[in-house]
């Protein structure tokens, strides 16, 4: 199906479903990219070739990195048996099995450990939280860039969570040494125009945007509202839903984490000592 191109002020309302958005002050490609970001959970069997994956790690590797150390690294699994034994790690989702690749970023201080024993260097600051933190937040960042490239060039993507429920059989399946952590999963592949996704509402900029000092004096309202504009798009799709008691059962038990409860025991047993 083809889309219709919408003008900037749409695309801004669509991402609010809020028909008194204000027209954006500038626009350009880029930011249009990111606005109609969408998840994509259907695909074509189309693979992605080579030169395009390259060209989604070069722009990964444009993502800013703390201190250039530049420590992530990223696994892509194509062939079929293994996603297939991923996914059903990741919680079964069928799209990871039918996309045609999965991008399993990773912290990696595995590659800094190895160049500090490469000139007998110490590296006992890698062992502390921050550096694990550094570690995960340069793998997200190198995520999300990737991501928007394979969106700006008409692929499709959803990130996989759930890559983190099983990270010991993760960690065995994709072959990660000690200091080696799959964070998130991100499939890509050409969007099946019969799943027809849609851009989902956000909480409106009011709910999230503070001048100068924290202020949550509005936010149940602001929440209340964002409700029933969900509730509205969710009605659309024949789904019977709710955002706020979505966010409360996920956040509910330990067990509604699906096992990435234990993470603070996984993490040292897999070379981060989160000292």
């Amino acid at each position: 199906m083809t889309r219709t191109a919408l003008s900037p002020a749409q695309v801004v309302a669509q991402r609010y479903r809020d028909t008194e958005a204000a027209e954006p002050a500038a626009w350009n490609p880029v930011l249009r990219v990111l606005h109609e970001h969408r998840s994509v959970r259907r695909y074509l069997a189309d693979p992605v070739p080579d030169e395009v994956l390259r060209l989604l790690v070069s722009a990964a590797q444009s993502a800013p990195s703390s201190s250039n150390l530049q420590a992530w690294s990223v696994v892509a699994v194509r062939d079929p048996e293994r996603k297939a034994r991923l996914a059903a790690l990741a919680g079964d989702q069928e799209h990871i099995r039918q996309a045609p690749v999965l991008l399993v970023w990773t912290a990696d201080l595995a590659r800094l450990r190895g160049l500090a024993a490469e000139h007998d260097a110490p590296l006992d600051g890698a062992d502390y939280l921050e550096s694990s933190y550094v570690a995960f937040l340069d793998a997200a960042l190198a995520a999300q860039n990737a991501l928007v490239a394979a969106e700006s060039l008409g692929l499709g993507t959803v990130y996989i969570g759930a890559i983190r429920n099983n990270p010991e059989q993760v960690a065995a399946e994709l072959a990660l040494p000690p200091g080696v952590f799959a964070v998130v999963g991100l499939v890509v592949g050409t969007p099946d125009p019969s799943e027809d996704a849609r851009v989902k509402p956000r909480l409106s900029q009011s709910a999230v945007l503070h001048q100068e000092t924290y202020d949550g004096s509005e936010s149940g309202a602001r929440i209340a509202e964002y409700e029933q504009r969900i509730v509205d798009f969710y009605a659309e799709q024949q789904l019977d839903r709710s955002w706020i008691a979505q966010v409360l059962a996920r956040l509910a038990s330990p067990a509604a984490l699906h096992g990435r409860d234990r993470l603070r025991e996984q993490l040292p047993a897999q070379g981060f000592p989160l000292r």
